[in-house]
């Protein structure tokens, strides 16, 4: 296969194997890029998780080393909720606002996903266009006298290539949108229990003191009863 006869093959579809290449290398670069960065989130944020799960309750001075190693990860902005707003604790206040750091998150994790899901739906319906570019100009010639029906058949075969090739953008597309979506899926997953992790061990601290402050009171109440 020569690089005249991929031109030609092109030519025949109408230039839609020249956008189908433009798709197709849009979709990989988003492929790449998503991967390594969800890759990057997710291997980092496991650990944050992992040492947070191992602090006693109410150790905030712990908290903090974890910040610092947390770095920019989305992990880090729930563990600045924690530590710089200590009169959050109420486990219901404490909650909304860690929600809501999450929900501000989200966005960044499936950024550019729209793109490769505009590829695997585009991919296929340019294939089908080129093909019936193709067909269009492969039965055309059988108005000309001498036109042989191998080269109206060698046209038809020529102009399913489009067709092929669409779908063969779109089913790569789609296995790896399908991937990236459930890693953004345990990423925010991930996210929800830190969140939880958080509630258990700052919140902890304000309801601990509540309590050392009702049993006096019962106490004294028992007392002069």
């Amino acid at each position: 296969m020569t690089v005249e006869y991929i031109i030609g093959l092109a030519r025949s579809s109408g230039g839609t194997l020249y956008i189908m290449l433009v798709l197709l290398l849009v979709g990989l670069t988003v492929i790449v890029e998503r991967a390594w960065f969800l890759y990057r989130l997710m291997s980092g944020g496991r650990r944050v998780n992992e040492a947070v799960a191992d602090i006693p309750k109410a150790r905030t001075d712990l908290l903090v080393r974890q910040r610092d190693l947390a770095g920019l990860l989305p992990h880090a902005a729930l563990l600045d909720v924690a530590l710089t707003h200590p009169e959050l604790d109420d486990r219901q206040a404490l909650s909304d606002r860690l929600e809501e750091v999450i929900m501000h998150a989200i966005p960044r994790l499936d950024r550019s996903l729209w793109v490769l899901d505009t590829v695997v739906t585009l991919a296929p319906l340019l294939g089908l266009f080129g093909t019936i570019v193709g067909m269009f100009n492969a039965f055309s010639g059988l108005s000309e006298a001498g036109t042989a029906p191998v080269q109206v058949t060698g046209g038809v075969a020529e102009a399913l290539i489009a067709t092929a090739s669409g779908l063969f953008i779109a089913m790569l597309g789609l296995i790896f949108l399908n991937g990236l979506n459930n890693r953004t899926r345990l990423l925010v997953h991930q996210l929800e229990t830190l969140k939880q992790m958080l509630i258990n061990r700052v919140a902890f601290a304000g309801a601990s003191g509540m309590n050392d402050t009702v049993q006096p009171k019962m106490a004294l109440a028992r007392t002069g009863s």
